[in-house]
């Protein structure tokens, strides 16, 4: 009898310890961490029985470092942007992700040549390519914005301008407002000329704008007509204008793209589940069911025939992606490796020139 019990208490147990499995995912929030818990994470516990804990911050990069250090990781995925995850990977704050966790492609092909060119790092893996671009508010614009030059026209389209209170991608547009062509852009800012000129541009709004940190400001700041225009993450401009019905109308000329990855603190406390996570959330299907939810464009090349219409039913979503060929047409493609190299040095100057 007293076997018995023992027995029966350790099966408990462990039935206990396999339902009891979590990996807490830490994203950017709003429209985007909706579209990931209806792809990957609702889906990901039903196949699995892991439940998935959502959180989120401004910028999923900052926590990062500072737990690490510390020894005191409670993130076990993370989504970022390129740079970040080469940064972290490359300080040593990471773990490094096999890609042969990855499923191959609905028709055999291996994941490795599935997803796009550069989405698989050593510490990381593409989910989505989306874009900085700038909207405005059709109700609150007299005429027709088309270019990146009529952002930082305040003479022809008086009123404020929302920014990303960052270095990055702001650096880039001035100089592409400024006239400099988006294959040239790096080249011009790797210069102290070219940063002096970014910066001589941005003095042109200075006294316009006003300042973003979170993806779901810009949005509210052209719906409550604090701004004429902002600069916003795509997805977040479509969410409102379809989801929501606000009057707001995405201008793709000198937009920024970009990848989000998913990432793995080292010393995650969950690492087996959030490699489980990761493998799951990236694979063909959830990467286009996703793209039902927010127009951010899927990392991987199998999915981009699975993406249809909006979830009202009716809306296609490829004319709203990124790297729909009709929105490329004075694109530029995020530098990683410059701002890797470059990131703590603009920023320091970015922030000098806010103060003054």
């Amino acid at each position: 009898m007293k076997k018995i019990l023992i027995l029966t208490t350790a099966l408990s147990g462990f039935a206990f310890a396999a339902t009891a499995a979590e990996v807490t995912v830490m994203s950017w929030g709003g429209a985007y961490t909706k579209s990931q818990v209806e792809a990957y994470h609702k889906p990901f516990t039903a196949e699995t029985g892991i439940t998935v804990n959502s959180v989120d911050a401004d910028n999923p990069a900052t926590p990062i470092k500072a737990q690490v250090e510390a020894g005191n990781v409670t993130i076990d995925v993370a989504d970022v942007e390129f740079s970040d995850a080469i940064r972290l990977c490359d300080e040593g704050l990471l773990e490094e992700i096999d890609p042969a966790i990855l499923p191959a492609a609905p028709d055999g092909t291996p994941a490795t040549e599935d997803f796009i060119d550069g989405a698989i790092q050593d510490c990381a893996v593409a989910n989505i390519v989306w874009s900085t671009v700038f909207a405005y508010n059709k109700d609150n614009v007299d005429g027709t914005p088309t270019s990146i030059a009529d952002f930082f026209d305040t003479t022809k389209f008086p009123g404020k301008r929302g920014l990303r209170k960052s270095a990055k991608a702001t650096l880039e547009m001035a100089l592409m407002a400024d006239g400099v062509p988006s294959d040239k852009v790096y080249e011009v800012l790797n210069t102290p000329e070219g940063v002096d000129r970014a910066f001589a541009k941005l003095d042109t709004i200075k006294g316009d704008i006003v300042w973003w940190e979170a993806g779901a400001q810009p949005p509210q700041l052209l719906a409550d007509g604090e701004v004429v225009m902002s600069t916003a993450y795509n997805g977040r401009i479509f969410n409102a204008a379809v989801a929501e019905s606000q009057p707001l109308e995405v201008v793709w000329d000198g937009q920024i793209l970009d990848f989000d990855l998913f990432v793995i603190p080292k010393g995650a406390p969950n690492k087996d589940e959030a490699m489980k996570f990761i493998a799951f959330a990236t694979d063909t299907k959830r990467l286009a069911d996703q793209a039902s939810y927010i127009s951010y464009g899927p990392a991987r090349k199998s999915s981009g025939a699975l993406v249809g219409l909006y979830q009202d039913g009716k809306t296609e979503m490829a004319p709203h992606m990124p790297t729909a060929e009709a929105n490329l047409g004075n694109a530029l493609v995020n530098n990683f490796e410059f701002w890797v190299d470059h990131d703590a040095e603009l920023n320091e100057r970015f922030n000098a020139w806010l103060a003054k």
